[in-house]
């Protein structure tokens, strides 16, 4: 197998994720270039019924109570600290492939980072439903991208394929929670390890 190069895993869902992907644009656009981009969801009975076929488990167990209310107050102080105005979005009915799988076909007609950022900002700014197809639609139109593919990629087998491809590799690495960041056989979870991360790339770099 060959040998990966550095990446990190983001989600549209968190807001730990959102926070990374700000600072990480901000402070660190050099290294935001050089590493792979990967996107991480909890994925629909479909998807893991495919998944358990081909015996891979996902390492992501459920949120306790006291765990959100933790993040909660934890979000607000981070938030606070880096100046951003945020709003926590409200989600009626959660489907994270929605907006997951939009960004997959996103990326494959070449707007990847454009749809990254449209849909952070829609939730963590505008407090949107990403789990909305038509949210997906909306922006679409911003991108100038055909809106129905977006909408749509949630339904599409190519695009599914490449999800379970995308939850494959979340797999392989272990990944149980986003942000979060690899080089090498060095692992980094948390928006506050990103500068661990940034220093260990450029050790290696060196």
């Amino acid at each position: 197998m060959a040998r990966r190069g550095p990446r990190w895993y983001f989600s549209f869902r968190s807001p730990y994720s959102w926070m990374a992907y700000r600072d990480l644009l901000e402070h660190h656009p050099d290294v935001a270039e050089r590493i792979e981009w990967l996107p991480f969801w909890e994925p629909d009975e479909p998807a893991l019924d495919e998944l358990e076929r081909s015996n891979i488990t996902l390492p992501y167990v459920p949120m306790s109570k006291e765990k959100h209310l933790y993040i909660l107050q934890d979000v607000r102080r981070l938030a606070q600290a880096r100046g951003l105005d945020m709003v926590w979005p409200v989600d009626p009915a959660p489907r994270w492939e929605v907006s997951h799988l939009a960004y997959l076909a996103a990326e494959r007609l070449g707007a990847g980072r454009e749809f990254i950022a449209q849909t952070y900002r829609a939730r963590w700014e505008l407090g949107e439903d990403i789990s909305d197809p038509d949210t997906m639609r909306k922006i679409g139109e911003t991108l100038g991208l055909d809106p129905e593919v977006l909408a749509t990629a949630h339904e599409d087998p190519q695009i599914r394929d490449l999800g379970l491809q995308a939850l494959n590799s979340l797999h392989r690495d272990g990944v149980f929670g986003v942000p979060f960041f690899i080089t090498g056989f060095d692992k980094y979870w948390g928006v506050d390890r990103l500068p661990a991360f940034v220093e260990q790339l450029s050790a290696r770099a060196a």
